[in-house]
C-alpha cells in the first residue's frame, strides 16, 4: 500500500513551531449563508493573523527549523504573494535573509507587503511556474535553501494543523471544502481528517481556469496545462508536484472544478452575509457548494476560508464594493 509523507506525530509537533498567534483560528457556524446555500455552513477562518492567509503556518515550520542549523541564514521562494508575506515575516523574526520571487502581474497588495516585511523581492516577466524556476536557479547559484511550497513537507504539515483544530474543536459535519493549488493544504488536512475522523468527505475545489491538480486527481497521473486563466491566483499552478499527488489520491474524496462567476458570487456573498473580505481563492468552497446545492442539501458543510490578501480595486470590480 502506498505511504504518505505526512506524519501525525510530526504535525502535533508542528504546532509547538508555530507563533500562537497563527493557532486556534475562529470556527464558527455561520447561519447567515446559510439559505442561500441549502446546507449547514461552518466557517473555519484563516486571515486573522499578521499575513492575512493560512500560509503563516508552514513557513513558522519552514523558519524555527532554518533558524536552529548552522550555516547560511538565507532562503529563497517563489510565491503567488501569500507564502512569500508569510516568509518574510517568519524569517524576519528569526534573523534569516529571505527573498522571494513572483510574477509581476501578481497582486499588488501581496508585492507591497512583501517589501514591507523586509524580504528582498525579485520580479519575473512571466507566470507563477517561472518564478519557481527562477527561485530554484537562485538557490543553486547561491547555495541557499530553496522553500517550494506543497513539495517541502513542513508547508504540508503546518497547513496540517488546521485539521488538528478541526477535528477537536468541530462540532460534527460531514464535509470540509478546501481550496485546491499547489496542494499543501488539501494534503495536510486531508491527511489530519482521513486519519481522525475518517467518515467525513474532504472534497477539493478548484477553479475550472488552473485545473491542473484537479485533472490529476482525477486522471491518477500528473497532467500539466499550457496557461491559466482565473482571478483566483493562489491557486493558479499549471505543473503539480507527483509527490504532491500521490499524497492526495490517499486523502480527496473527490475534486471539483468551479466557474469564475461562482467564485465571484462566493466572495459577494462572504461579504454580505459573513462581513468577510476575501481574496478569490478563499471563496472556493462556496462557490462549489452554490454550483451543486443538491449535492450539499442536509449537510453540515466546513469551509476553510484562506486568504483575505485582495486588490482594492480589483475587489471593487468583482463584488461592487470596496474591502473595509
Amino acid at each position: 500500500m502506498q505511504e504518505t509523507r505526512l506524519d501525525i506525530d510530526r504535525i502535533r509537533a508542528a504546532r509547538r513551531a508555530i507563533d500562537p498567534v497563527f493557532l486556534d483560528t475562529p470556527l464558527y457556524r455561520c447561519e447567515a449563508l446559510e439559505p442561500g446555500l441549502g446546507c449547514a455552513v461552518s466557517i473555519k477562518l484563516e486571515t486573522a493573523n499578521p499575513v492575512r492567509s493560512f500560509k503563516g503556518r508552514g513557513t513558522e515550520v519552514v523558519a524555527s527549523l532554518l533558524a536552529e542549523q548552522h550555516g547560511s541564514r538565507a532562503v529563497v521562494c517563489a510565491s503567488a504573494g501569500n507564502l512569500g508575506q508569510a516568509l518574510a515575516w517568519s524569517g524576519r523574526g528569526r534573523g534569516l535573509d529571505v527573498t522571494v520571487v513572483a510574477s509581476r502581474f501578481a497582486t499588488r497588495a501581496k508585492l507591497d507587503r512583501i517589501r514591507a516585511l523586509g524580504a528582498r523581492l525579485e520580479l519575473v516577466d512571466g507566470d507563477h511556474e517561472m518564478a519557481r524556476e527562477r527561485a530554484a536557479a537562485i538557490a543553486r547559484y547561491d547555495g541557499i535553501r530553496l522553500v517550494e511550497d506543497s513539495l517541502d513537507i513542513e508547508t504540508c504539515e503546518g497547513a496540517a494543523t488546521i485539521g488538528l483544530e478541526l477535528v477537536d474543536t468541530a462540532p460534527e459535519f460531514d464535509t470540509v471544502l478546501i481550496a485546491l493549488g499547489g496542494g499543501a493544504m488539501a494534503t495536510g488536512v486531508g491527511h489530519v481528517v482521513k486519519a481522525l475522523a475518517p467518515e467525513v468527505e474532504v472534497i477539493c475545489v478548484q477553479p475550472l481556469g488552473a485545473p491542473a491538480l484537479t485533472l490529476s486527481w482525477r486522471e491518477r497521473r500528473v497532467v500539466t496545462t499550457d496557461s491559466t486563466d482565473t482571478i483566483a491566483d493562489g491557486v493558479a499552478g499549471r505543473r503539480p508536484i507527483p509527490a504532491v499527488l500521490d499524497d492526495l489520491l490517499l486523502v480527496a474524496d473527490d475534486a471539483v472544478l468551479v466557474q469564475e462567476a461562482s467564485i465571484i458570487a462566493g466572495m459577494r456573498m462572504l461579504l454580505d452575509d459573513a462581513g468577510l473580505v476575501v481574496e478569490p481563492s478563499a471563496a472556493l468552497g462556496v462557490a462549489a457548494i452554490l454550483e451543486d446545492r443538491d449535492r450539499f442539501a442536509g449537510r453540515h458543510v466546513v469551509t476553510i476560508v484562506c486568504g483575505s490578501n485582495v486588490d482594492a480595486d480589483a475587489y471593487r470590480g468583482w463584488v461592487g464594493a470596496s474591502p473595509v
